[in-house]
């Protein structure tokens, strides 16, 4: 008879139509007892049985513990996570229930496929972190006796272990280079491995900006006076130049975004901008001003070159190293890991970065950051 009366408000409502085509599985559940009322055809494909069969059980014998869950999604007006039963197999469903009359409305959706790729990832995420706090902490291990080939090959080189004849020196001097080639690969490795895996501490203080740079510039002088090239850093458009952000991220993040231009570049100039932009602009790259906020808030580092630029197949996850693995060009993957430190401090400063490029007409860096103490403290 209860059946029957519900059937007859389906009818004046239409709501019967509505539920038996649903997409999803739907049950109709008196609230006292657990006693299934009514279901549609997608719950009896759902459960691998008939509609005449989930009729005649509990809902708690559907769903475990299934009762509970439509009464904390009714009451929460939220979805929830749950285990269901079907044949003796347990799988894993998405309840959202709503009350009504002293009957809950159920729908049901199988989420066991996604509930596994979520697991899978969550798992393959603390592999990653495990895997580089691993190396971060070996890095030394590592480095050490490359640094040790280093070293007594430039001895060698230099004759402090006695006269070598030609074809000698031409060796060591490819060991050399190739060791110094090797170090420099094997320290941007463990820098993005350090990133990566959550390890790094963030230091906030109050530092001159411009003084940075200047030093991100003086430590790569000596690649820079090689080719020849003009390095200028015009600072007159900010507000002001002492900034609070985490000195440190910021100098890895210029000075491996320089390293590249300077790579790019054979002949010309490298400029590096800086201006406060528009909170218009900032919304635009992605992120979110807070209330607030005014237009020296953050500000805007731009490293311009006209090298060579970055082929259009390259830039499709230069940021992302692990897309670079089928790659064959090494210099592309070493690129990439420098990028992929990049990103990731730029995600610490809680700024957002790009790259604008065109092929023998140079590239462009973009790098927006919080540069306020309210800044930071409200992103976070």
């Amino acid at each position: 008879m209860q059946e029957m009366n519900l059937l007859n408000l389906f009818s004046e409502v239409n709501m019967k139509d509505v539920l038996q085509y649903l997409p999803d599985a739907v049950f109709v559940v008196d609230e006292n007892s657990g006693e299934i009322l009514w279901v549609n055809d997608r719950a009896a494909v759902i459960f691998e049985t008939t509609k005449d069969e989930l009729k005649e059980l509990n809902f708690d014998e559907v769903v475990i513990k299934g009762m509970e869950l439509a009464e904390q999604s009714s009451y929460k007006d939220v979805s929830v996570i749950g285990g269901a039963v079907a044949n003796s197999k347990e799988f894993f469903v998405e309840l959202s229930a709503n009350l009504l009359d002293n009957q809950y409305f159920i729908t049901i959706r199988d989420v066991t496929e996604m509930t596994n790729i979520l697991t899978q990832a969550e798992k393959t995420g603390r592999l990653n972190k495990d895997k580089n706090l691993m190396l971060t902490k070996l890095a030394n291990e590592f480095k050490s006796p490359m640094q040790s080939i280093l070293g007594f090959s430039q001895a060698l080189n230099d004759g402090l272990g006695g006269e070598i004849n030609e074809k000698q020196r031409k060796y060591v001097r490819i060991i050399n280079k190739n060791a110094t080639e090797l170090l420099y690969f094997m320290n941007k490795f463990f820098e993005f491995a350090q990133v990566e895996s959550k390890l790094y501490e963030k230091n906030m203080h109050v530092f001159d900006v411009v003084d940075l740079i200047q030093n991100v510039i003086a430590e790569n002088e000596v690649m820079i006076a090689t080719k020849k090239l003009n390095v200028s850093v015009n600072a007159d458009e900010i507000n002001d130049k002492y900034i609070y952000s985490d000195e440190h991220a910021l100098k890895i993040i210029l000075q491996n975004i320089l390293e590249i231009s300077i790579k790019l570049t054979e002949i010309g100039n490298i400029s590096i901008d800086l201006f406060n932009p528009s909170l218009e602009d900032v919304e635009k790259v992605g992120i979110k001003p807070i209330k607030s906020a005014v237009d020296t808030s953050y500000m805007h580092i731009r490293i311009s070159d006209n090298g060579v630029g970055i082929p259009e197949n390259d830039v499709e996850g230069i940021f992302e190293p692990y897309t670079q693995l089928d790659k064959q060009n090494r210099k592309n993957l070493v690129r990439s890991i420098s990028l992929g430190s990049v990103k990731e401090l730029v995600k610490v400063l809680h700024g957002a970065v790009w790259l604008e490029t065109e092929v023998m007409k140079g590239t462009i860096f973009n790098l927006v950051i919080p540069v306020e103490n309210g800044a930071i403290q409200q992103d976070e």
